[in-house]
């Protein structure tokens, strides 16, 4: 169980994967706000946890301030984050793949993770109590797959911010590491996973033999953030089923 009553702020967390880490540290008695673009579902998860709802565009980065501004007054500065938020927002080969996507992927995922992480980092160096950053990544940074080259190249500059952001931050006691999912049933995958044909070319490159769930992904979170990992930063660690083994 995590240290109780940390202010944990989760991105992207009114579905998939998101809702399932707030779920966890709500359950482990941190106070969690659910952030999301989706305001409506930010505060219908958030009733149901009993924690705080945060419309948030994390590619906006008054709205970040400001949102993170009525976090601190409302519970405190941000002790946990989770850069959960991210799209895929379709595919296509770098050849063929409109510029209108590759943007709005970059925006969300790269400068969306890098706004709240300036933010939320800024926060907790002020209170001077230390704390914890995981970030959402995907294996895809380190295995390409054809048409996702856009999705893939964002989750490496991620990895690549989890890394700086380690070593920038470590003076303040604060650790940053990432998580790196391979292929999870979420929201965001459905389309795969009602699709016989697709979701057997997936789980054919699992070891394992399945697509992850997103409980599947949780506990790696929770520790990550928690004191039993007080000597670990700037890592990414896989939960793949074994698919970079491949």
């Amino acid at each position: 169980m995590s240290a109780a009553g940390r202010v944990v702020l989760v991105t992207g967390a009114a579905s998939g994967i998101g809702r399932a880490v707030a779920q966890a540290f709500a359950e482990a008695g941190d106070r969690v706000v659910v952030a999301d673009l989706d305001g409506t579902a930010a505060g219908r998860v958030a009733a149901e946890l009993g924690a705080l709802a945060l419309p948030l565009d994390v590619t906006d980065p008054e709205a970040v301030a400001a949102g993170l501004e009525r976090v601190a007054g409302e519970l405190g500065p941000v002790e946990v984050l989770v850069n959960n938020a991210g799209i895929v927002a379709g595919g296509g080969s770098l050849v063929d793949l409109p510029i209108e996507i590759f943007d709005r992927v970059v925006a969300v995922n790269l400068r969306g993770t890098f706004t709240v992480t300036k933010v939320a980092a800024a926060q907790m160096i002020e209170a001077a109590r230390g704390g914890c950053i995981v970030n959402i990544s995907s294996i895809g940074a380190r295995q390409p797959t054809a048409g996702l080259g856009h999705y893939e190249a964002t989750k490496a500059g991620v990895d690549a911010l989890t890394r700086t952001g380690a070593i920038e931050l470590a003076g303040h006691g604060i650790r940053v590491n990432g998580v790196a999912p391979g292929p999870v049933h979420t929201p965001m995958t459905a389309g795969l996973m009602t699709d016989p044909a697709a979701r057997g070319a997936w789980e054919s490159r699992i070891p394992l033999g399945r697509i992850a769930t997103p409980g599947d992904i949780t506990p790696l979170v929770l520790f990550l953030a928690s004191p039993q990992a007080g000597h670990i930063t700037g890592t990414v660690v896989q939960v793949d089923g074994g698919q970079l083994l491949v």
